[in-house]
């Protein structure tokens, strides 16, 4: 199985490569979102750690039934033949209603397939109010063209 762009990247390819796994982080769909990995991808998230699409599934599934109405923005952050890291933030809320934005950092590493091999999250979640909330487009579904990236957005 082959997933383009494949390394070495590009900024350009891999900008695509962030882009399409915002994309596809955005579905909440953790069977669509597994098969960007190796089927023995090796996964750090927060203080998590595990290996495998199996594991890569399941956590997405506990992840998205906690994280409730998810909407995430990825940007490039740097990248290096077959590496890119990725910063991201993505809203959330709880089931008790309450708001959240997490601010992360990705470093992924991938195959010559263009499959990810590694993935390390540093994750760390801020309480927000409602109406302080940036990410207010329908979803599930990809971040709309005319939203800005990270880039050109406030902390």
């Amino acid at each position: 199985m082959s997933r383009p762009p494949l390394p070495p990247f590009t900024r350009e390819t891999a900008a695509q490569k962030a882009r399409m796994a915002e994309d596809a982080w955005n579905s909440r769909d953790p069977e669509r979102v597994a098969l960007a990995y190796t089927e023995d991808s090796v996964w750090r998230n927060r203080a998590e750690f595990f290996r495998g699409r199996e594991a890569i599934r399941a956590f997405l599934t506990r992840k998205w039934a906690k994280e409730l109405d998810y909407r995430l923005i990825k940007d490039l952050w740097a990248f290096d033949n077959n590496r890119i890291a990725v910063r991201f933030q993505y809203e959330w809320h709880d089931a008790g209603g309450r708001w959240h934005r997490s601010y992360g950092n990705e470093q992924w590493e991938f195959d010559e397939h263009g499959l990810m091999r590694r993935r390390e999250a540093s994750i760390n979640d801020v309480e927000i109010a409602e109406s302080d909330r940036r990410f207010r487009w329908t979803a599930p579904g990809p971040r709309p063209a005319d939203v800005a990236g990270l880039g050109e957005s406030p902390a």
